[in-house]
């Protein structure tokens, strides 16, 4: 299946545009996207096959913030899980602000 995320800054209530995302699985760098104009990255991936394994999306919300003229107590926020069911879509949103973030298995 695939892998997605979104990205939603909570201190401008909109979504976070432009946002470097890395993804690596079983400790392999496989891409990097920049998150698009609604704060998503729709098929991290790229096409490839889902396999099972440990994943890590890191966020580059420093140059996020920075480009805001913003002040932010993260550089990265690595964000690692595991894929064991190849035949579902994950989706793994981040909910972000300049001191504090969330993220939850999504549908």
């Amino acid at each position: 299946m695939s892998l997605s995320t979104h990205v939603l800054d909570l201190e401008s209530g909109q979504p976070a545009k432009n946002i470097r995302v890395t993804i690596s699985r079983d400790g392999a760098e496989i891409c990097t996207q920049a998150t698009d104009d609604d704060g998503r990255c729709g098929d991290l991936l790229e096409g490839a096959a889902l396999e099972p394994g440990t994943y890590q999306l890191v966020f580059d919300v420093a140059s996020y913030f920075a480009e805001r003229s913003g002040e932010t107590f993260y550089d990265k926020i690595p964000v690692a899980f595991i894929i064991t069911d190849t035949t579902r879509h994950y989706h793994v949103p981040l909910l972000l602000s300049p001191f504090g973030y969330s993220t939850y298995r999504g549908s």
